[in-house]
Parts: structure tokens; C-alpha cells; sequence
């Protein structure tokens, strides 16, 4: 009876061995995660695509909105003038450009506040902190 020698990488019972089975598991892994990583940058391009058209809408969308509040402004003005029975023109002016003065210092009052509202996210910080000892069994 002639013995066939044994292949490195399989056993006498025909199965792959452990040290197979961990390259092949390495291989897939491997494989699967480069094919993620090209499904991401082909969504990543989509939606940047999207996202570039959008924020040049906004922002023409936004210097059409500053050019209606420079015409209300004028039209405001023109109205606080009424065809020469109101104020005089320079008078009407300053009206509006003190009522957006005193707009413009709300505003920044109240994103005063909101700004101090801000705090640390404490909670995932613990958090963080807590992984290595999970990782090391100290849980």
C-alpha cells in the first residue's frame, strides 16, 4: 500500500486545517471590507455631487433673499417719506438702518445665550473612557 505524503494545509481526514481556515476567513474579510470601502466612495460621490448643487441653490437662493431685504429697505424708507408728507428721505433712512441696528442686536443677544448653552458631551466621554478597561475585562 503506497502512502501519498501529506499536503501542508490539510489533514488525514480530508478537512482544511485551522491555520487554512484563518487565511481563507483573513481573505474574505479582506475582500469584504475593500468592497465596503468602494461602496462608500461611490455613495460619498453621489452625495457630494447632491450636496455641491445644493449649497449653490442656497447660496443663490440667499443673495436673492439679501437683495429683497436692500428693496424692502428702500420701499420702507420711501414709505416712512410718503411722497414728501413724512420725514425728510435722510430721516427715513436712518429709521430703517437703526430699526436693522436694533434687529441685528437681539439677535446676537440671543445667540449669546444659545452659545453658552453649549456644553461637552460628558456622557460619551465617560464613555470613551471606559472602553479600554471593557477591552481588558475590567468592566
Amino acid at each position: 500500500m503506497a502512502h501519498e505524503p501529506i499536503k501542508p494545509g490539510s489533514n488525514l481526514d480530508g478537512d482544511p486545517t485551522l491555520g487554512k481556515l484563518v487565511m481563507d476567513a483573513q481573505r474574505d474579510i479582506s475582500t469584504l471590507i475593500s468592497k465596503e470601502i468602494q461602496l462608500a466612495k461611490s455613495e460619498i460621490k453621489v452625495s457630494v455631487k447632491h450636496g455641491g448643487v445644493g449649497i449653490g441653490l442656497f447660496a443663490g437662493a440667499a443673495f436673492l433673499g439679501l437683495l429683497a431685504i436692500i428693496m424692502l429697505s428702500v420701499a420702507i424708507a420711501y414709505f416712512i417719506h410718503w411722497n414728501g408728507q413724512g420725514l425728510d428721505l435722510h430721516w427715513a433712512f436712518l429709521i430703517v438702518f437703526g430699526l436693522y441696528v436694533l434687529i441685528a442686536g437681539v439677535l446676537a443677544l440671543i445667540g449669546v445665550k444659545q452659545v453658552k448653552q453649549v456644553k461637552a458631551p460628558e456622557r460619551a466621554i465617560e464613555q470613551g473612557r471606559q472602553i479600554p478597561q471593557a477591552l481588558k475585562g475590567r468592566g
